[in-house]
């Protein structure tokens, strides 16, 4: 991970290398990457489509 880059990993991050972190990006952007890899890919998206894409998750794992 870019150290300039204020990354915030997942409230639901276990133990291990399979944690989430997520960065504001240039232009109001959203960056992702992952921990185990923290060199590696950085995938970017808009903030709607991370809006879309949480709100979709906490849909799906928050019914009875």
């Amino acid at each position: 991970m870019p150290a300039h880059d204020h990354w915030q990993k997942s409230s639901h991050c276990a133990q291990g290398d399979s944690c989430l972190h997520v960065a504001a990006g240039a232009g109001g952007g959203i960056k992702l990457t992952e921990s185990g890899d923290p060199a590696g890919v950085v995938l970017r998206t808009t903030p709607g489509a991370w809006a879309a894409l949480v709100r979709t998750l906490k849909e799906s794992y928050c019914q009875d």
